[in-house]
């Protein structure tokens, strides 16, 4: 038996994520905090846009960054040892990261991959361009795609 408080709020029912006391999700508001983490304070969701658009740029930079690597040892005489970890690895996380984009959190993650791709320009100057262009790709999508779907 539940007894209501002061306030008429159940005691025992679900508290305002959706969650009854001992933490069981109980209907649309679990559901919504499923697809929202906290990120500085602030819930962040992701909508079906923002993971298309998202892993669009991604899959699209992962090629561009793959192909880094034989240009950075043919055409500037980067050591593969650096050039190939660098290259091949930046493009290995974009496409883990645009796999994990269900996720806030993959966001982040992205922000920091679209980061390192800038700085892949110390070893082939073009990428300062092209890393800037898919950092703007980047942002644009996740704010395009919020606004689209009424998120903002």
């Amino acid at each position: 038996m539940t007894v209501p408080d002061a306030d008429g709020s159940d005691t025992n029912g679900p508290d305002a994520d959706g969650r009854d006391a001992e933490g069981q999700g109980t209907g649309a508001a679990s559901a919504s905090s499923r697809s929202a983490e906290r990120a500085g304070g602030v819930m962040f969701s992701v909508t079906p846009g923002m993971r298309r658009l998202g892993a669009s740029v991604l899959g699209m930079e992962a090629i561009v960054l793959g192909l880094v690597t034989p240009v950075a040892i043919v055409v500037n005489g980067v050591a593969p040892g650096v050039a190939v970890p660098v290259g091949l690895g930046l493009a290995v996380a974009c496409v883990v990261v645009a796999g994990l984009l269900k996720r806030p959190s993959a966001y982040i993650a992205g922000s920091v991959v679209q980061v390192l791709a800038v700085a892949t320009g110390f070893l082939v100057p073009m990428m300062f361009f092209l890393g800037v262009i898919f950092a703007a790709l980047w942002v644009t999508a996740i704010f395009v795609a919020r606004r689209v779907e009424g998120v903002t």
